[in-house]
């Protein structure tokens, strides 16, 4: 009994600390080698000042920048309360939320459809991304307001417009912080 005891304890103590230490520390190290910034969070610091990340979504509400998807994470992009609302579509909250969105693009962009990721929430309530449909709905308002030319910021649009990984998975998407931070270097608001 004393022995069997003995031998539990042992390899209790050993693979704690190989999988609780050791492997850690090797994956940790591995990925802070082989790939930094995704191991660092892929942080965006442009002239030395962070700014965000390039994987978490942030709010943008200001017109002249492009807004992102609504979040249901926390207050609203908190990294720590990831995750979706988990309203149903027949939810009296959801759907008054989302109607009264669509009234307010619609109100900014009249006679054009508002791109569904525009009035509803990702699934982590984090998604850094729009769809391309998106950016094109709100170029009309950044371009006034910025008092820059619609082509000029179809163009940068495209620039920040990355395909399906691979050529098949996942769908066509913006970035919204990376076109947020280009306009603000290359066409720089004037309040």
């Amino acid at each position: 009994m004393k022995k069997n005891l003995m031998i539990s304890i042992w390899m209790t103590l050993a693979t704690t600390a190989i999988f609780g230490l050791l492997y850690p520390l090797a994956v940790t190290g591995l990925a802070q080698v082989l790939m930094p910034a995704n191991a660092n969070g892929q942080l965006l610091s442009p002239g030395g000042k962070l700014v965000g990340s390039r994987i978490i979504g942030q709010p943008f509400s200001a017109p002249q920048y492009f807004h992102s998807r609504p979040s249901a994470a926390g207050n609203g992009y908190d990294p720590t309360s990831s995750g979706g609302s988990n309203l149903g579509p027949t939810n009296k909250a959801l759907t008054d939320r989302v109607n009264a969105d669509v009234a307010k693009l619609q109100a900014e962009n009249p006679n054009t459809p508002v791109p569904i990721d525009l009035v509803t929430s990702s699934g982590s309530g984090l998604d850094p991304h729009i769809s391309p449909a998106a950016a094109e709905f709100q170029i009309p308002r950044v371009a006034h307001v910025r008092g820059i030319s619609e082509q000029d910021l179809r163009t940068i649009v495209a620039r920040h417009t990355k395909g399906r990984d691979l050529g098949f998975l996942g769908e066509p998407r913006v970035n919204v912080l990376e076109l947020n931070l280009e306009l603000d270097a290359a066409h720089p608001f004037a309040h």
